[in-house]
């Protein structure tokens, strides 16, 4: 039987504790919510982006340290329950459906950390309710996870676009970016751990990891008395191509011929900083015998700001939270042991917290609506768009996806919507 309009789809996969597949989607039809209780929300959810962010995400879903299947309830329909399945977060675009919470109006455009579902209902904070944003409850959460349970109404939001193109930039970057630039203004808070003049990135084709490299290029470009640093990227082979033509790295090397570059061979009197996107045991192994030699250049810091090659059921996962204590981390006279330091979690939500203390919330806003305004100029033709739309289209791409993987040239927006509505040429009601 076709879907309708009053048909949810949601989009759930396996928990690993269940002891089921976690690579087998399951597509769950059930009724759109009939009742918007008081100071609740019902959201259509339009469209939403799909990266290896989102992989990651499941993979640590039952991690206790970030718990990602607690943001959303799985809807209970069959053989599928909460104790079995779980629904992998999306960042994504909705309207308001329906509003019991008198200062949220029917119609309304939005933009947050949503369920890839057809229409979401979530709670709203009743006192936390501004013109820029309004707020999900989840006391069962820690509270630094605030930023995820934030709603960004469009109309007031500096940093949107009624443009559907910039629609999907967003979605495609909004939450990778703010995650490499919060560790770019980690380390540069430290003057990248005291000088270091070499930056070497692994998974250098990700999002992550050439927003890194770009924002380091902003930095560096910006202030003209400091000395320059060297940023490699590290990639497959079948990846260098699109991580040099990107022109965010002073060099691209592949995995298999790193070591005998000319930057690892001669680049010994240098600081080094690894940045770990790829949480690639085979090659850690490798950087660390390059740096366990007493001929290498010394680690200044390894930080772990990424899990690209995680998947769901990875069960090797070592994280700790962060303190950021800065005259721990940043102590440049006993910077690690003898040759390859602690790995550093960067976790972007801890570190947003601790800025918070040190910069006032319109620094924060003006900062960010810079950095934005800029990539969405700079970052226009990185990456190819590709959208899908429906159901059984969007499970057939989460299937190939977890099959072959992702190319770093494209950007999947996805719609459990059979095809492209009407918001995706309308402007944000004001």
């Amino acid at each position: 039987m076709p879907n309708t309009a009053d048909d949810n789809l949601t989009l759930c996969v396996p928990r690993v504790s269940s002891g089921q597949d976690p690579h087998r989607p399951v597509l769950v039809k059930s009724k759109k919510p009939a009742h918007c209780p008081t100071n609740h929300v019902i959201l259509k959810i339009d469209r939403f982006g799909f990266s290896a962010n989102n992989i990651t995400y499941q993979a640590l879903a039952e991690h206790p340290h970030f718990r990602y299947f607690e943001f959303h309830d799985t809807p209970e329909v069959g053989d599928v329950t909460g104790r079995t399945h779980g629904v992998i977060p999306v960042w994504g675009f909705g309207t308001v459906e329906e509003s019991s919470h008198p200062k949220i109006q029917k119609g309304e455009r939005v933009y947050g950390y949503f369920a890839p579902t057809r229409y979401l209902l979530l709670a709203v904070s009743p006192a936390d309710v501004n013109k820029h944003a309004f707020y999900i409850p989840r006391p069962h959460l820690p509270p630094d996870r605030r930023p995820y349970n934030q709603i960004l109404r469009c109309a007031a939001d500096p940093q949107y676009s009624p443009d559907p193109f910039l629609e999907d930039l967003t979605m495609l970057y909004r939450p990778l970016f703010w995650t490499s630039y919060w560790c770019e203004d980690w380390l540069s808070s430290s003057n990248y751990r005291g000088g270091a003049s070499t930056i070497l990135i692994s998974s250098a084709s990700s999002k992550t990891a050439f927003c890194l490299a770009y924002l380091i290029q902003k930095r560096v470009s910006r202030a003209k008395h400091q000395d320059k640093i060297h940023i490699i990227g590290l990639t497959s082979k079948s990846n260098v191509k699109f991580t040099k033509r990107l022109g965010h790295y002073d060099e691209v090397l592949d995995y298999d011929t790193f070591t005998s570059s000319n930057a690892f061979q001669y680049r010994s009197q240098e600081r080094w900083i690894y940045v770990d996107v790829a949480s690639n045991d085979v090659l850690n192994q490798r950087i660390r015998a390059h740096f366990g030699s007493p001929y290498a250049p010394p680690l200044a810091a390894c930080v772990a700001l990424g899990l690209t090659n995680l998947s769901p059921g990875a069960s090797n996962i070592d994280w700790s939270a962060n303190s950021f204590n800065v005259h721990d981390s940043f102590n440049h006279n006993h910077p690690t042991n003898s040759f390859w330091p602690k790995y550093e979690n960067f976790f972007m939500p801890e570190w947003l917290d601790v800025r918070k203390g040190e910069l006032s919330l319109d620094e924060i806003f003006k900062r960010q609506n810079e950095a934005w305004k800029e990539l969405m100029e700079d970052g226009r033709e990185w990456v190819k768009m590709e959208r899908a739309y429906g159901g059984d289209v969007v499970k057939q791409a989460y299937e190939e996806v977890i099959q072959r993987g992702f190319s770093p040239d494209q950007g999947f927006v996805w719609s459990l919507w059979d095809q492209a509505g009407e918001h995706e040429v309308a402007k944000a009601k004001l």
